[in-house]
């Protein structure tokens, strides 16, 4: 009987739960190799040369198997997943497709794997969005494989570390904004990631013992649940947040999930989307008994999880900021672009003439207005995707610049109107740095 700990592999280690535990099993003296698309400078710090940073999903079959042999992993734990499809991906590649790839590699390799597949709670009829069916439909395929498996179906999750749900919680709290009855009242079972961890390492402890092919289903979740009303009060009473003063409509979070929705057309991932919001309206519940039977893990109550977290300016700064991060970028992007359109449509006459008036050669100014305003519209689109928004931003900083040093020089009466247009430039340069400061999301 072997007593050497196996290595745990965990894919999507830069996300909420993948990173917390490949960071909390590296301090158990455990082996882990994280694998992940995108990693944020820090983790990859932290994870030094363990990391692997490869598009994981998008491998096929034989370059999964190659992976595999390359890592030998003998727990492989998927932490991959997406909320709802987008410009960069869809749910059904993401869990069902990739899934499908992952378990014939699987199959393929010369080693005992056992996945463990981080999943969500619920029944199969309760599955009444794109995400829910999809990750179901990624626990039949595991379940009919013949591989060795463990899925894991955590409640809402907590963790040190905010990214979408938790982030969007913590900005709730923030605010003096309460949640509208019908949605409060659902129950949403809190699970801290500690917990996730704990039977991990649990897993990996029971492989160093000789045991191998696992076939469970566990929900990962505190008992009895808590509410939505519950979770945001304790976040709220943690961070010292302000008492609610009026409650969000209905119509107005549907409303926020729409905005998002299309934002999520650009590129971005935003947790106030449609599907978020009917997954809320489900609830978060389960039957944790099972799997505090086979670990003897007891799970952390709501209050418990919480003590995990720190209660720092840091975090209150994040809260109030998140939501207006969403303003930030919008608004500058729409800045740049009603600036152009508007410019080059009724207000391209008044715009020459104006450049005239302040002095720049009637042979330049049309041509002059016209340049100026193909380039606020190319910045505009440039925030707008997110995959360039950086870029944008930095850009209209230096057209900025650019605009108020030609003025200058061209029509330095320009800078008496207290008023005039290159007043206005430092505002919008002052809230591009903030946009900068607070661009990332890991």
């Amino acid at each position: 009987m072997t007593t050497q700990m196996p290595t745990v592999a965990i894919l999507g280690a830069s996300g909420l739960i993948g990173h917390s535990v490949a960071t909390d099993l590296s301090e158990q003296g455990i082996v882990v190799r994280p694998i992940a698309r995108h990693v944020s400078d820090a983790q990859r710090s932290a994870f030094e040369d363990r990391l692997i940073e490869t598009a994981v999903v998008d491998l096929d079959v034989k370059e999964l198997t190659t992976r595999l042999a390359e890592l030998k992993a003998d727990i492989l734990v998927n932490c991959i997943g997406i909320l709802q499809s987008g410009l960069r991906d869809t749910a059904e590649n993401v869990h069902v497709a990739f899934m499908e790839r992952l378990l014939a590699a699987i199959r393929t390799s010369q080693r005992d794997i056992v996945l463990v597949q981080v999943s969500v709670p619920g029944e199969t009829d309760e599955d009444q969005t794109e995400f829910g069916r999809t990750k179901r439909q990624a626990e039949r395929l595991i379940g009919q494989s013949g591989v060795s498996y463990v899925i894991l179906r955590p409640g809402f999750v907590i963790a040190p570390n905010a990214f979408g749900g938790s982030a969007l919680i913590r900005a709730l709290a923030a605010l003096p904004l309460g949640l509208p009855d019908t949605l409060g009242r659902r129950p949403l079972a809190v699970t801290a990631v500690s917990d996730i961890s704990a039977t991990v390492a649990h897993l990996a402890r029971e492989w160093s013992l000789g045991r191998r092919g696992w076939q469970d289903v566990w929900d990962v979740m505190e008992w009895p649940p808590s509410t939505l009303t519950d979770v945001v009060g304790q976040f709220r009473h943690h961070f010292g947040g302000l008492s609610p003063m009026v409650a969000l409509p209905v119509w107005l979070m549907k409303l926020g999930a729409l905005a998002a929705d299309l934002a999520g057309l650009l590129g971005w991932s935003s947790p106030i989307r449609s599907t978020a919001l009917r997954e809320l309206q489900r609830g978060i519940d389960g039957k944790p008994e099972t799997w505090m039977s086979a670990t003897g893990i007891v799970p952390r109550s709501l209050k418990s999880s919480l003590a995990l977290v720190p209660s720092t300016i840091q975090e209150r700064w994040f809260g109030r900021l998140y939501l207006a991060k969403a303003l930030i970028i919008g608004g500058l992007a729409l800045f740049w672009l009603a600036s152009g359109f508007i410019a080059i449509s009724a207000g391209y006459g008044p715009a020459s003439a104006e450049a005239i008036k302040s002095g720049i050669p009637s042979a330049f100014a049309a041509p002059l207005v016209g340049l100026t305003c193909a380039l606020d519209v190319f910045v505009g689109s440039l925030i707008a995707y997110r995959k360039s928004c950086r870029i944008g931003l930095v850009m209209g900083l230096a057209v900025s610049l650019l605009y108020m040093a030609g003025a200058t020089v061209l029509a330095p009466a320009l800078w008496v109107d207290p008023l005039g247009p290159l007043v206005k430039v430092f505002p919008s340069m002052i809230l591009t740095i903030v946009a900068l400061a607070i661009l990332d999301n890991r």
